[in-house]
């Protein structure tokens, strides 16, 4: 029974601890192989590809134009006996072109139509917190790219909320 851990010499059989330092020599290089290639490819990204972006620094220079929507004051959905509340609201329109303020400006009235129906069904909890007010944002920009279409509004911007 003990001489199952030894050869026929009685020298310690030493096979598992080949295969241990193989499995690690190979992980050694595999890690070192991945870390030549992750600095190569940060290499190439860093100095090699930036030369080519003057195009793209001159299109992500350009400055959005804003358009001024009329202020809205709706009254907010309570349920029945409680105070009424006010939603109070400044918006401002994000355009990528100014030529597209031409194509929107008749169609105000009908942005405000939309805002205001949309708002009235709002209730004070609709709007708590951070996420109420993002998701606002994000129901009145699609809301009015409908109205607008074929234009695109790139986002609805908020200049000032109150809610009383």
């Amino acid at each position: 029974m003990a001489d199952s851990d030894q050869t026929e010499d009685g020298a310690p059989q030493e096979a598992a601890a080949p295969k241990k330092s193989k499995k690690k020599l190979i992980m050694i290089a595999a890690a070192a192989l991945l870390l030549t290639a992750g600095g190569g490819g940060a290499g190439w990204f860093f100095f090699l590809h930036g030369h080519g972006e003057e195009p793209r620094a001159e299109a992500a220079a350009k400055a959005p134009i804003f358009l001024d929507v009329p202020e809205v004051l709706v009254n907010l959905v309570g349920a029945p006996g409680e105070r009424i509340q006010y939603l109070k609201v400044k918006v401002v329109l994000e355009l990528r072109e100014e030529k597209q303020i031409d194509a929107i400006k008749p169609t105000m009235p009908r942005v405000s139509d939309i805002f205001q129906t949309y708002m009235r069904e709002l209730r004070p909890s609709d709007l708590n917190g951070s996420a109420g007010l993002f998701r606002l944002k994000e129901e009145l920009t699609r809301r009015v790219n409908v109205a607008v279409a074929p234009v695109q509004v790139s986002a609805v911007l908020f200049k000032e909320i109150v809610i009383q």
